[in-house]
């Protein structure tokens, strides 16, 4: 649940969250489009399923459009959500860094505010700071910087 908050998070503060809002409308109305122009569609829910096939790439082939709007329809919705996905992905990535990075430069901060500090700080300080120090050149030695 956590996650999920913090992926929200990231998509009002980014205004990802609009274009993902307009995305699902887009869908209904897609879905219900091709519904209604779709001779072999009974009901909104085969619409609908036919959509999710279209979104999903899968393409199950229960449902097949045959006219000329529901196949631009799907072709639009085929574009529409591989933009979606692109541009999430995108978003998440760069906050993700972006933050990550703020966190490094306000560790890397600390750390030197009590480096320029040194002669003031008490033996435990100094030993906590040694230990951060191997923490870190251990890091660096296994790549995980």
């Amino acid at each position: 649940m956590k996650r999920l908050k913090l992926f929200w998070k990231i998509l009002t503060e980014t205004g990802a969250s609009s274009l993902l809002l307009s995305y699902v409308v887009f869908v209904f109305i897609d879905a219900a489009l091709i519904t209604l122009t779709e001779p072999t569609f009974t009901t909104y829910k085969q619409g609908l399923w036919y959509c999710y096939a279209v979104i999903s790439t899968a393409g199950f082939g229960d449902l097949v459009v045959t006219t000329l709007l529901p196949r631009v329809l799907s072709v639009i919705l085929t574009i529409y959500s591989t933009l979606v996905i692109a541009i999430a992905t995108g978003v998440i990535v760069n906050y993700y860094s972006t933050v990550t990075n703020i966190k490094n430069k306000e560790t890397l901060d600390s750390f030197m505010d009590r480096l320029e500090n040194l002669p003031d700080l008490s033996k435990d300080e100094l030993r906590e700071m040694a230990q951060q120090v191997k923490k870190f050149r251990a890091g660096q030695e296994n790549g995980s910087l």
